[in-house]
């Protein structure tokens, strides 16, 4: 039996739970804590914790150049579905990438074929998604990184994952830096 099965007695193995993944929340949290890239994979078995996975989404951002093609081929080749959005860019130059509120209608649609929910996110403006799910009879979780997650939503859920607590687990590699050569003068 699975350890966390043993640990939270919240969690047992006929439970049908959706994970629902904020991309963006997570490669920024990682990124800015550790210089690492996330284990989308991983994350996704510990949310799953040997209950019965329903959906596994992850929602991501397209960009023009669509370097980002391979992560998401990755994602599909892990079990994991996507929802692509093209990256808003407006005249200003400022550019927003939002998946919030996708997440959220899709959490609660597809909240009568499940029991538990988790949200693989610290971002706060969940919490009235949380609220809502847990007021229809649902468990929600969130699984993140303590450091960047709301207090008040990890207040605010019936079991929160710290995934800093085994970065080595839900971490991986190093991101990427561009090195500016400097000439001798």
């Amino acid at each position: 039996m699975n350890n966390q099965l043993k640990k939270n007695p919240l969690k047992h193995p006929e439970q049908r739970i959706g994970v629902f993944i904020d991309v963006q929340n997570m490669y920024y949290s990682a990124k800015n804590l550790f210089n690492k890239k996330v284990n989308f994979g991983n994350i996704v078995a510990e949310a799953v914790a040997g209950r019965k996975l329903i959906r596994s989404i992850a929602y991501v951002v397209r960009t023009e150049t669509q370097d980002e093609q391979p992560f998401f081929e990755a994602l599909y080749n892990l079990g994991i579905e996507t929802r692509e959005k093209d990256l808003q860019v407006y005249n200003s130059g400022f550019k927003k990438a939002d998946w919030d509120v996708g997440l959220a209608v899709d959490a609660i649609r597809l909240s009568n074929s499940l029991d538990a929910i988790a949200i693989v996110s610290g971002d706060g403006d969940y919490i009235p998604l949380v609220e809502y799910l847990r007021s229809m009879g649902k468990q929600v979780e969130v699984l993140a990184f303590g450091e960047t997650t709301s207090s008040r939503l990890i207040e605010s859920v019936d079991d929160f994952i710290d995934l800093s607590a085994e970065k080595n687990k839900f971490l991986i590699g190093n991101l990427k830096t561009k090195f500016v050569s400097k000439k001798k003068k």
